[in-house]
């Protein structure tokens, strides 16, 4: 296990994510999503940090983030790379979500208000893209948003079925796509205006 690793899961264990709930607090402690207001869910613990060290944040990390939700992912990825570019569209859990990283002191994440699945072009590319709900397919805009060398976790399927899926992309812009574990997230849901 790397140091960056070891620090992320020991930060891990220390995070109270009874402070990213509004309601159903009580359950923060278990393993398990839970909801938090408008068809979304805070996901549970154990994917979050699996999510996170397959993403293998770096110190020097530009990092997507495809669906703010409550806070705490963006919280963990804030903490271990240089900055975090984070996408929400849903507008109260925008301004939750940004309330309760900036009460936490995050100085190093940029918030947008949007369709995530257009990404957020003007700050890319990235070398770190987390998607956190379910897309039909790996989004070309995604892709085009990732720097050669970068990593990509994204969860894709329908709302029956989801793999979680680790995409590379090499120096040469070639990209491979690994299977890391079946899941059930939210659907990505584009604008249609």
């Amino acid at each position: 296990m790397s140091r960056q690793d070891s620090d992320i899961r020991e930060y891990f264990t220390r995070m109270d994510r009874s402070f990213y709930m509004d309601k159903d607090k009580r359950l923060a402690r278990f393993d398990q999503a839970v909801s938090i207001g408008h068809g979304q869910t805070i996901s549970q613990p154990s994917l979050v940090l699996a999510m996170t060290l397959a993403l293998d944040v770096q110190p020097e990390s530009r990092v997507l983030e495809i669906g703010t939700g409550s806070g705490f992912q963006t919280d963990l990825l804030a903490s271990f790379s240089d900055s975090v570019y984070t996408v929400e569209r849903i507008e109260p859990l925008h301004h939750r979500a940004k309330e309760k990283l900036t009460e936490a002191g995050f100085t190093n994440i940029y918030f947008k208000l949007g369709d995530g699945s257009l990404g957020w072009k003007a700050h890319s590319p990235y070398d770190r893209i987390m998607v956190t709900a379910a897309a039909p397919k790996v989004h070309e805009t995604f892709l085009e948003q990732l720097k050669p060398g970068g990593k990509m976790v994204i969860p894709v399927g329908d709302s029956l079925d989801q793999e979680l899926r680790l995409i590379e992309k090499d120096q040469l812009g070639e990209v491979t796509s690994s299977f890391l574990e079946r899941v059930m997230f939210v659907q990505l849901i584009e604008d249609t205006v």
